[in-house]
């Protein structure tokens, strides 16, 4: 049994049962009046309660100390309590702050970060806008036949001049049979002049690439097969001429797609343009046969100057044998004018004896004239 917060010891316990029994026995002797035993039981009751008086003094002076002694251990794990807490505190506290030091910063390079990733995004949408327009102004080129053609013939126009020097090209040339060549490439025989048509009929590409239902695309497909084999026909009874141009032209496509299309899904009519000797190429593939147009242009001018170097080096033997024999005839001469050098050597020195034997004679010397004879010889 508990009081607030205290346990009561087990003899007060004892002392309140006696006096409640003791109690309960004088009332019921006071109904019975019997009046000895009401005295003695009377006597008995003082006695008990003066024991347990004392008893309870006792205890509440025990509870006094015992509340006092809690009180002071609650006081001191209290304060132990708080300063652990205040302890734990401020080191949560520096953790939490150097991890907000740590987290701001982090938070401050990923919001650059992604601020520069914004303005490229930015300027890659500003791109994609601008392409955007541009592949909406081509389709409205490309919806109209003569843009396209126009188109076609821009596009040739800038590969050609970025790949051949201009003496090897020349474009919308008439030919001899009066057809109008997009362009014309000026090789030596052989081949010839090879010619470049850029009129490819996109219409029929668009309604192949625009079909829905497989019937429009069966329709699509024979549409577009029957305008290119019109269109390689033309080509090869137009600017294939014997005797005027090479045996062979060139179709050129301003479309990767539709290349790779006619290879993939059309093969027959690609083998047809074979048979025709016109050949088809895109941007790609006429970049590359023009690289090997520079290079045979380039060959040829190499064996021009081979030519030319050749003729000269004849020449040149010529005028070394004609020096040979010019310094033969020179050595022929150095040898006559030494052999007169020495015959007017000797002609000299017979001078100059016969000089000083007249000077002899007309110094008046008794001699005999001797040298009369000599003169003579």
């Amino acid at each position: 049994m508990t009081i607030g917060t205290y346990y009561l010891p087990l003899e007060m316990l004892f002392g309140i049962i006696v006096s409640v029994l003791l109690l309960g026995n004088m009332i019921i002797l006071l109904r019975r009046n019997n009046s000895r035993q009401l005295n003695s039981l009377a006597d008995t009751l003082f006695r008990g309660q003066a024991e347990l008086a004392g008893r309870l003094s006792q205890l509440s002076e025990n509870n006094q100390n015992s509340q006092s002694r809690i009180a002071d251990a609650i006081n001191e794990q209290k304060l132990s309590v708080l300063k652990i807490m205040d302890e734990k505190l401020l080191a949560v506290t520096k953790s939490v702050g150097e991890g907000l030091q740590q987290s701001t910063a982090k938070t401050t390079e990923t919001l650059h970060d992604l601020r520069e990733r914004l303005a490229k995004i930015d300027v890659a949408q500003q791109k994609i806008s601008s392409l955007s327009e541009q592949v909406v102004s081509l389709q409205e080129v490309l919806s109209n036949k003569q843009a396209r053609g126009a188109f076609g013939e821009i596009q040739l126009n800038d590969l050609v001049t970025s790949a051949l020097p201009p003496s090897a090209y020349a474009f919308q040339v008439v030919l001899g049979n009066q057809k109008r060549a997009d362009c014309v490439l000026n090789l030596p025989n052989p081949p010839g002049m090879i010619v470049i048509d850029s009129k490819f009929p996109l219409e029929s590409y668009q309604a192949l690439r625009n079909a829905q239902t497989d019937r429009e695309k069966l329709e699509a497909e024979r549409f577009f097969k029957a305008s290119v084999l019109k269109h390689i026909k033309d080509i090869s009874e137009k600017y294939i001429i014997a005797g005027e141009t090479a045996e062979s032209a060139l179709m050129f496509l301003p479309s990767e797609a539709i290349y790779a299309e006619l290879h993939s899904n059309f093969t027959d009519v690609v083998e047809t343009s074979y048979r025709s000797k016109v050949w088809i190429v895109s941007p790609t593939t006429l970049m590359a046969t023009l690289n090997t147009v520079r290079a045979v242009l380039k060959d040829a001018r190499m064996r021009e100057m081979a030519g030319v170097i050749q003729k000269e080096v004849g020449s040149l033997v010529e005028d070394i044998t004609r020096l040979d024999d010019r310094i033969e005839n020179l050595g022929k001469h150095f040898d006559m004018a030494a052999r007169d050098i020495g015959e007017i050597k000797v002609s000299s020195g017979k001078i100059s004896r016969r000089i000083g034997r007249i000077e002899d004679i007309q110094l008046g010397n008794d001699k005999t004239p001797v040298g009369v004879e000599h003169l003579a010889s």
